[in-house]
């Protein structure tokens, strides 16, 4: 079977690029959530998943507590909230 590129991949890289140098603020734990979410069974962007479970080991998170996270923090607050992120993304 022949990975397949996401069309989502580079400026996705570049942001698992600066997760992995970042910490764990709310921001950045709402964007490891959505990048799982987004590349959760994706065939291909292998790179980019195995990063994305690395941040989750370094955090101290799983898939299913930092979820759990960001689902209560996006009820109380609003997480996305500059001009660009008015961009729908879930591509």
């Amino acid at each position: 079977m022949n990975d397949q590129q996401h069309p989502q991949y580079f400026p996705d890289r570049q942001l698992v690029n600066d997760l992995l140098v970042g910490t764990p603020t709310d921001r950045n734990l709402a964007d490891l959530a959505r990048l799982l979410i987004r590349y959760q069974d994706f065939p291909g962007a292998r790179d980019i998943q195995a990063d994305l479970h690395q941040l989750l080991t370094k955090w101290g998170h799983t898939e299913e507590s930092l979820f759990a996270y960001t689902r209560a923090l996006h009820q109380r607050e609003r997480v996305y909230n500059t001009q660009q992120d008015r961009k729908d993304d879930w591509a």
